[in-house]
């Protein structure tokens, strides 16, 4: 059966489920405002929607895809695409807090009009009649094209970042994010990743973050290569 065909790009579908209000409320908050001119918080808000939808490679790669759908583009709210040098100096200079709020807000926005939001399918692989929370505690690594970002370099010639995830696998949605300097292992940041687990959640994990079973109630390890999987149950209740 072949998808019904739309006449809203995908870009524009996720957009209108942002608030109109939303966007520049948060703008003003973060003052966020006042460091905008003719490239707007919203312009830019939906210009990095973009990057992740099309996996865009570089800003000039954005600039231009943009600059050629700028038609489409205005449809969205009166969106504008930027400029290379617009959206690079955009990003250095705004606060990114505002991304992580839009994040939540629209997350809470969504849950609040459909409650099962996340939650409707159901993954096979988790076993039937599992009441309890699980969640997925795991790190990859963000290979990133500039190589001249001095927080970010990993190798002698690379830069890279660590996006340390909490996986809630019932809803499939992301808990908790930290995302550092790859050279960042895994245990020194387990700690931060089980702080907001509650008594009789569970939190999977590999033996590389052994080091959180400090602060969460029950675990499961998954051993590397042929190894069985263990599984370590906590003594002390979070404090």
């Amino acid at each position: 059966m072949k998808p019904a065909k739309h006449q809203y790009t995908i870009l524009k579908q996720i957009c209108n489920h942002i608030p109109t209000h939303l966007v520049p409320k948060l703008a003003r908050s973060f003052g966020v405002d006042k460091k905008a001119r003719s490239f707007s918080p919203w312009s830019h808000i939906v210009s990095m929607l973009h990057v992740q939808i099309a996996h865009s490679l570089s800003l000039n790669d954005v600039a231009d895809t943009l600059r050629n759908h700028s038609g489409v583009l205005t449809t969205i709210r009166g969106a504008t695409p930027p400029s290379r040098n617009g959206l690079s100096h955009a990003n250095r200079v705004r606060d990114p807090n505002m991304a992580q709020a839009l994040f939540w807000d629209v997350l809470s926005h969504i849950q609040n009009n459909h409650p099962n939001f996340g939650r409707g399918h159901k993954y096979s692989g988790l076993p039937k009649k599992f009441k309890r929370t699980v969640y997925a505690v795991d790190s990859t690594t963000i290979q990133l094209v500039a190589n001249c970002i001095d927080w970010a370099k990993h190798r002698r010639r690379k830069a890279a970042a660590k996006c340390h995830m909490q996986l809630n696998l019932q809803t499939f949605l992301p808990e908790f994010a930290i995302v550092k300097e790859a050279s960042t292992h895994d245990s020194t940041e387990a700690y931060r990743l089980c702080l907001n687990l509650k008594s009789g959640e569970i939190a999977v994990f590999d033996c590389r973050k052994i080091y959180a079973e400090k602060n969460c109630l029950q675990f499961g390890s998954i051993a590397h290569k042929n190894r069985k999987i263990g599984i370590a149950n906590k003594i002390r209740k979070l404090g």
